[in-house]
């Protein structure tokens, strides 16, 4: 019988710096927007994408440049404007989550009146929002947007190799290859499959491999 080991919950620390950050076309608006700062036309961007396609990095890496303060965003968190615009700018990480459109809208008028700016991030336009102050709709939907697209191969393999180099875990060419031809070609594919990797290789103790690799996929395959 083969004996596994589970792995310590110990978790890993990305690399969330600018030079981090795999600037391609799909990104590259995105990316343009916040090299921009301050000379923005409102008080708040929103830069939208799927899951895993590099909102909250790019959020980190437009705090480190402008000393914003970063709140994520969840149903029940509760916006303080004096509070948060205590820093130049402020970064709400998954702003289409946030509940609180009271506070949101009064740190948009805040934010506004004291020459600061919002950052959001989201999963989708303020305009597929289902947010019921119409004059928050209205300032959001006014906002600069900025989306970022779907990868390209070479845009996928990069974000594998440095979701492996986070873990630190060494990997060779065919590794990457055999994930492009079978892996989902999606940002959140590629997460999950690193994550599943690198938890399988420490529970066996194996470097990862093509496969190990495939035993991952087939197992996440539904049908």
């Amino acid at each position: 019988m083969t004996q596994i080991q589970l792995p310590l919950p110990f978790g890993h620390r990305p690399a969330l710096g600018r030079d981090d950050f795999l600037v391609a076309d799909h990104s590259a608006v995105a990316l343009g927007w916040l090299d921009r700062w301050p000379d923005w036309p409102a008080p708040a961007l929103l830069l939208w994408g799927p899951p895993g396609c590099g909102k909250t990095h790019l959020a980190h890496v437009f705090a480190t440049a402008s000393g914003a303060c970063i709140v994520t965003g969840d149903p029940g968190l509760r916006l303080d404007p004096p509070f948060l615009l205590t820093a130049p700018a402020v970064v709400i990480d998954d702003a289409d989550r946030v509940s609180d459109e009271t506070g949101l809208f009064h740190l948009y008028n805040a934010a506004r009146d004291a020459g600061k700016f919002i950052l959001l991030t989201a999963r989708t336009p303020a305009s597929r929002w289902n947010i019921a102050l119409p004059d928050l709709r209205s300032r959001l939907q006014a906002a600069p947007v900025a989306e970022i697209g779907s990868p390209d191969d070479p845009v996928i393999a990069g974000v594998l190799v440095k979701l492996f180099a986070d873990r630190q875990i060494k990997i060779g060419a065919e590794v990457i290859d055999y994930l492009l031809r079978h892996m989902d070609r999606s940002f959140e594919a590629a997460y999950r499959t690193v994550a599943a990797a690198d938890a399988l290789s420490l529970a066996e103790k194996r470097p990862v491999t093509v496969p190990l690799l495939r035993r991952i996929l087939q197992d996440s395959d539904p049908s």
